[in-house]
């Protein structure tokens, strides 16, 4: 064959031919070693008895790498380059991982009913189910969907070699990372994105239309954020310094783009990103700006009271990475539980609230003294908080308000951010300290209570997750209804209207149909919103429970999950126009009067009326899914915790001397003096 190529060497046929044989054959070379690992794996599902003892394994592994020495040998003396890797490992791992998600979803009852009849007993714990292990998929994906930058030694190796003062942090990677401790590693990573950009974050909460965005705008000098009274932001947005304005916008399944600042409102705007749906995880904005050149970051969140459920849920994550929070009050409206609520997230994460009473322009002197003086008693008796409470504006003629409390709050920060920061970051250090010294106390203390009922536990756990998914169906019910109960509605206004008629032959005034329609949506909305607090109420027993059997000393608060549930949309008729006489049949019977009314209604204002529980209909599912989607964090950030804490208590009696050894010399460098503390960056 070489004498007909006329040459010394195999033609392409031939070496593609040897190359795809090699390739089949590491392909079951590597099965071996797949039959080797199942065989000594930790799956409950082994596939393979490990009949071989360790001196066999290892001897088949030696033959295997030198199989495949010899191997590249071959390929390399033909002259055959070896292909380069196809594919990135962490797209074909999360590629891996969606379908490990859609096994699971296909557990759910609904799901399983075509192979026999269901046991109703066993719905919400199978729902628990699901819910609970797509979660954990879920964290898996977020975490793998933030790229490689996430390793958290090389980021703290980089660190070093810019010069900061990392022991601690190196030693807490090094206990999260030796004792599986996962569930504090996103933690871990939050406090090296503060190490790495250096800078004081200020974030600005507050309602919808509060004045968030105006107030920004006037304190970078730049109209850049989009204003307007829809829900508006849908992700918080970053506005930091840069020698030329820039947009970057970062995502969740795929890679940060850059592009022109004029392009902002179709990421952050509801209108042009509703509900995220460009799946946008970070937004931030280079200014040229004076305001913004000495190091501190202004940041524009979504509004915890919009209809904006995936902004909410974007400002629940964020809460923990911010320096110092700006809570907006806005002075033509009313203190709220939304912004109660704000305030009391603030403290619990230990992070400094200045509280400002927007818009003040709209008050006369002694009508914001007054108001003034109701917000700061109101924060104190609902909070316990003792707080400053500012006025501003942004109008010219009280630019005096504006300008006092910037001398007063914001140009100090300027001063001091730097300590400033180094306080915040030795907080969230001291925390992560305290929870993972926690977690290490759960390992030791807990191995001789074997009257603890692991599995209990954690089943009650389950089913308040499935409670929550069945929840969640019976609010989709009660919204469909709604969108569609514009007929109900106007056949209930009806039976008013002939009880009306029944007495008098004038006219209905205008407001006893409205009041009727309006009490009728009323009532199925109070029906979502039983539903809701109900299911806030079980899941808060279900962890105050827990707590008491695991943690007694991190005890939830009774009220954290209800108020997560605020003030719900309404029935907003508009300027309908209602004007009903009785006819002479409608004076003959009530139901004769029904008929007439019923019929009257729907002609002169049925479109508008369906319309407007259209409406409510899609206001109170942006409404819903935000307050589960509230529910939800504050209830998993709990009940993941405790799961942690159950899985460390059943596998602690398998753990060896030298484990526990371990785990004692660790939990004894966390708590004692031997621990290095956060220094200042040389």
């Amino acid at each position: 064959m070489a004498a007909e190529n006329g040459v010394g060497t195999l033609n392409s046929s031939h070496k593609l031919h040897l190359l795809s044989s090699a390739q089949h054959a590491d392909k079951l070379l590597g099965e071996v070693e797949a039959v080797l690992s199942a065989a000594t794996s930790k799956s409950p599902f082994k596939k393979f008895k490990n009949s071989l003892s360790p001196v066999q394994v290892k001897v088949i592994e030696d033959y295997v790498a030198r199989i495949r020495q010899q191997m590249v040998r071959v390929l390399e003396a033909q002259g055959i380059a070896l292909p380069e890797p196809a594919f990135e490992s962490v797209h074909s791992i999360r590629v891996t991982i969606a379908f490990v998600r859609i096994a699971f979803q296909e557990c759910t009852p609904n799901r399983m009913r075509g192979y026999g009849g269901f046991p109703d007993s066993k719905i919400r714990e199978l729902n628990g189910l699901v819910d609970e292990m797509v979660g954990a998929v879920d964290k898996l994906d977020a975490y793998l969907a933030r790229g490689l930058g996430q390793d958290l030694e090389a980021r703290l190796e980089r660190l070093e070699q810019a010069g900061a003062d990392i022991e601690i942090l190196k030693e807490l990677e090094r206990i999260i990372s030796a004792h599986g401790f996962v569930e504090f590693r996103s933690t871990l990573s939050m406090i090296l994105d503060r190490l790495e950009t250096r800078r004081f974050e200020i974030a600005v909460f507050g309602r919808v239309s509060s004045g968030k965005s105006s107030l920004l705008n006037h304190m970078i000098q730049s109209d850049i954020l989009p204003v307007g009274v829809n829900p508006i932001t849908a992700v918080p947005t970053r506005l930091q310094f840069g020698p030329s304005p820039r947009l970057t916008v970062g995502y969740a399944d795929r890679q940060p783009e850059c592009c022109d600042v004029s392009r902002l409102e179709e990421y952050v705007s509801e209108q042009q990103n509703p509900s995220n749906y460009r799946h946008v995880t970070r937004i931030v904005v280079e200014l040229p700006s004076a305001r913004l050149q000495e190091g501190v970051v202004f940041v524009d969140t979504p509004g915890l009271g919009s209809l904006a459920a995936a902004g909410a849920a974007e400002t629940l994550a964020y809460l923990p990475r911010c320096d110092l929070g700006v809570v907006l009050i806005d002075a033509g409206s009313t203190l709220t539980e939304d912004d109660l609520s704000t305030i009391r997230l603030l403290y619990d994460a230990g992070i400094p609230a200045s509280v400002l009473l927007s818009k003040s322009d709209v008050l006369t002197r002694k009508d914001r003294d007054q108001s003034l003086a109701y917000v700061t008693d109101q924060i104190h008796s609902r909070l316990g908080l003792t707080t400053s409470v500012r006025p501003i504006s942004i109008q010219p003629s009280h630019a005096d308000l504006l300008d006092g409390w910037t001398s007063d709050v914001i140009v100090p920060l300027f001063d001091r951010y730097q300590q400033l920061m180094e306080d915040s970051l030795r907080r969230k250090i001291g925390s992560l300290r305290e929870a993972v010294g926690t977690a290490l106390k759960m390992r030791l203390e807990r191995a001789p209570q074997a009257s603890i009922n692991t599995e209990e536990v954690d089943g009650s756990l389950r089913n308040a997750t499935g409670r929550l998914a069945e929840v969640r169906e019976i609010c989709n019910e009660i919204i469909h209804r709604i969108r569609n109960g514009a007929e109900d509605a106007l056949a209930a206004a009806a039976v008013k209207v002939a009880e009306a008629w029944s007495e008098s032959s004038s006219a209905v005034p205008d407001s006893m149909v409205r009041d009727a329609l309006v009490e009728y949506a009323a009532d199925l909305s109070s029906t979502l919103l039983r539903a809701l607090r109900n299911l806030a109420q079980a899941l808060g027993e279900t962890l105050t429970c827990t707590a008491q059997i695991l943690t007694p000393s991190e005890m939830p608060s009774e009220e954290d999950l209800l108020s997560a549930i605020q003030e719900m949309p309404r029935l907003d008729l508009g300027s309908l126009r209602i004007d009903l006489h009785p006819s002479l049949l409608s004076k003959l019977s009530k139901r004769a009067g029904i008929r007439h009314g019923r019929s009257t209604l729907a002609k002169t204002i049925g479109p508008g009326v369906a319309e407007a529980f259209s409406s409510l209909g899609s206001l109170l599912d942006f409404w819903t899914r935000r307050t589960l989607t509230q529910i939800q964090l504050r209830f998993d950030s709990h009940a993941d915790a405790y799961r942690a804490h159950l899985e460390r208590m059943r596998g602690v009696n398998r753990l060896s001397p030298a484990q526990m050894e371990a785990l004692q010399r660790d939990l004894s460098l966390l708590v004692g003096p031997a621990m290095p503390e956060m220094t200042s960056a040389s």
